[in-house]
Formats: C-alpha cells, structure tokens, sequence
C-alpha cells in the first residue's frame, strides 16, 4: 500500500464533481487500498478520492480507531464506499465542529443531518446500505460533499469561510 499525496485547497480537482465508477475492480480496490493507508497516515477518520487528485465517486471512512500511546491510529473498522448516495436524511439536525485533511489545521462548526442513509458499493463489487448516526452520520456527508466539489467551508458563513481561507493561505505561503 502507497501513501498518496494529499490535495489542499484551492486545488481545482477539490471543486470538480467526480464521475461514477463502472465497476469495482483490482484498479479500484488498490486505490481504496491506498486512499486508507493515506487517510491513517494523516489521522483522518475519512478520505475521498478527489483528495488524493483522483476524480471518482470512491470515499474511505474509519470513525472507530483507536490511537495507542505514541499517537498512532490503528484500524477500527473501515468501509469502502463506492459511488456512495445519500437515500434519505433524517430532519433532525446536529452541529459539531469538522476539519478536513484537504484543508490542514483549520476547523469549524457546521449543521448536518444527524442521521443518513447511504446506498453504496462495497470493496467486493456488493451493493449495501448503511445507517449512520452520531459521528458516522457526519463524516458520511462530510465525505459524500467532497465527491460533489463540496469542502465543509462551504458550508459555514461567508465571513467565517474567509478568515479560515486566509489563515489557510498564510500557512500555505509559510511552507513554500
């Protein structure tokens, strides 16, 4: 498995909406493969495929790692989504604070469903359905924006998406 680089804002791939996946196949699996070795490698709970520069409907969630002592995350339980749709939300809504690894070091608090159902395709090539609710349910949405060119600061007020969209940019240009 191969650590890829990660894409951050305002990379334009992040703002694309991603096409469907014909099929599951030894391509697809190894990038799932690849998307959960990056993911763990940079402490995400999940990733989609649009982050790593790959432009298709394929998202890696892990909401129940456990870290050890040394800070490491190990794995929990992972799912592999492909061409993932939400088939119903719940009208309840939760707000909580979100980050995301395409936009390093920056968080805020955005409203989503608190719960959701999800039609997807496994890592087999199997269609299946989740339920999520709690954290879950967020990073489900979370992850299903980012496969519609949608980052979670587009989510929060303009005010608060300029602020983050400067700090992000002063630390970009600090690396550089």
């Amino acid at each position: 498995m191969t650590v890829l680089k990660l894409y951050t804002y305002p990379e334009p791939v992040l703002k694309k909406k991603a096409q469907k996946v014909d099929k599951v196949d030894d391509e697809t699996r190894q990038l799932l493969d690849d998307m959960l070795e990056t993911m763990y490698a940079d402490a995400g709970v999940g990733l989609a495929a649009p982050q790593v520069g790959v432009s298709k409907r394929i998202v890696v969630i892990d909401v129940e790692q456990e870290d050890d002592e040394e800070g490491h995350f190990s794995k929990g339980h992972p799912l592999f989504l492909v061409n993932p749709e939400i088939v119903w939300c719940s009208d309840e809504m939760v707000c909580g604070e979100e980050g995301c690894l395409s936009v390093p070091q920056q968080r805020a608090e955005v409203e989503r469903h608190a719960q959701v159902r999800v039609h997807y395709v496994d890592y087999e090539g199997k269609e299946q359905e989740i339920l999520g609710e709690g954290l879950l349910a967020v990073c489900l949405q979370h992850e299903l924006d980012h496969l519609d060119g949608i980052l979670y600061i587009d989510r929060i007020s303009r005010l608060k998406r300029q602020m983050i969209i400067k700090k992000l940019l002063k630390t970009q240009s600090s690396h550089d």
